[in-house]
């Protein structure tokens, strides 16, 4: 394993300058969700290039790649990279940045492919040296519900072969280039949007008796949930509950007839997020009723929360401690963002990691979802390695 492992790094290194390419190609040609149509086309390009083996056509956009080793009927591991981009004008002055108005990679997608795509190459070269299957997916739609990891699920992307074991990274640039960051266990949130309609009696302002103001039912609404999930967990469970839109439509001496608000409900137990939606349904509608009113509450229920298998994670940690050193890896807190291979945590397990990609010195620093996010580059080594050797340890173990 150990001459195995020298043999990664020294492919990573070797490819490194065309991934870079890569990985400059996808962030200048971003795709929104589900329409990743030419994002997919290039990649599906590169595998053909290397003639490696892969499907194209799940979930329309979605592309699955199959590395086969000695034996390869043995074991199979997934690897997982998103494609997809977000609805942002980019404001980095780079000669890669966005030809797509109001669309950019801000959230490390493109990294994401970049080094799956990596691993690909890596494994592609060194598969008689291993035994078994990797299964490389390249995933649309990660940023918008239903999630496109749902979606390849239900089209059988973790059969055929079976999937013993996954494993995904994101970017972070918390870390610096060069390092990495892992969790046991509960890691990420589920992640619901509640939708709730509050519907009174316009009228004019002036004139109180002849109008029931859906503005002070809807403000008691959100002080009564605000009480009921303060947002310092339920129980010893990480619980977010938030409200960041409310549009009433009125006007200064124009009471509107209905309010609606919109929120985000975030929790680390199916349980308990199964009794939250109903106690906010509650909650809801007594208070409306009770002001005689009316309450409409929609939630639309979306990721799962993400778990991370503790012998998978320890395997990952392991590899990623020989790679880049101890003194590189570190312990993450939980986080209450939510991630779509949530899906995929809770079929098989897995290991979702996030990669160091920032860089202080060349002022690296702003995070995802911001116009300014970008990477060091030299973390698409480190990544796509990452991922080549852990999965062949993953299949070794």
């Amino acid at each position: 394993m150990a001459d195995l492992s020298s043999q990664i790094k020294q492919k990573a290194k070797h490819f490194f300058p065309y991934l870079v390419d890569v990985r400059r190609h996808l962030h200048t040609n971003p795709e929104l969700s589900f329409k990743e149509i030419e994002t997919s086309r290039y990649i599906s390009t590169q595998l053909i290039k290397h003639r490696i083996e892969h499907e194209t056509g799940i979930v329309n956009t979605g592309i699955v790649a199959l590395i086969k080793g000695k034996n390869p009927d043995k074991k199979c591991v997934l690897v997982r990279g998103d494609m997809d981009a977000l609805p942002i004008t980019e404001k980095n002055e780079v000669s890669y940045k966005s030809v797509n108005e109001g669309i950019m990679h801000a959230c490390g997608h493109d990294v994401h492919s970049t080094c799956a795509l990596g691993a690909a190459l890596i494994l592609n070269e060194l598969k008689d040296s291993f035994e078994g299957t990797v299964k490389i997916i390249f995933q649309p739609g990660e940023e918008v519900l239903p999630g496109g990891a749902s979606l390849m699920i239900k089209e059988g992307v973790l059969q055929n072969p079976k999937v013993d074991a996954a494993i995904a990274l994101h970017v972070f640039t918390d870390l610096e280039a060069g390092q990495a960051g892992f969790r046991n266990g509960m890691y990420m949130a589920s992640t619901d949007e509640i939708y709730i309609e509050v519907i009174g009696k316009g009228g004019h302002a002036a004139m109180p008796k002849e109008y029931n103001n859906p503005i002070l039912i809807a403000s008691e609404i959100l002080l009564a949930l605000t009480k009921e999930f303060p947002n310092e967990g339920n129980n010893d469970i990480p619980t977010v509950l938030a409200f960041g839109k409310i549009v009433a439509n009125g006007a200064t001496n124009v009471i509107p007839e209905k309010v609606s608000i919109a929120g985000t409900f975030r929790t680390m137990n199916e349980a308990w997020r199964k009794q939250a939606h109903e106690k906010i349904k509650t909650i809801a509608t007594k208070i409306a009723t009770e002001k005689n009113a009316k309450a409409d509450v929609k939630i639309v229920s979306g990721y799962p929360f993400l778990v991370n298998d503790e012998t998978v994670t320890n395997s990952a940690k392991n590899v990623a401690k020989n790679y880049v050193g101890k003194e590189n890896v570190f312990e993450l807190p939980l986080r209450m963002t939510a991630e779509d291979f949530a899906f995929i945590s809770q079929q098989v397990p897995a290991c979702f990691f996030r990669l160091g990609t920032g860089n202080k010195q060349q002022g690296i620093t702003s995070g995802v979802h911001t116009a300014t996010f970008n990477i060091d580059e030299n973390a698409i080594e480190t990544g796509a390695a990452l991922l080549a050797a852990m999965a062949v340890q993953l299949l070794a173990e």
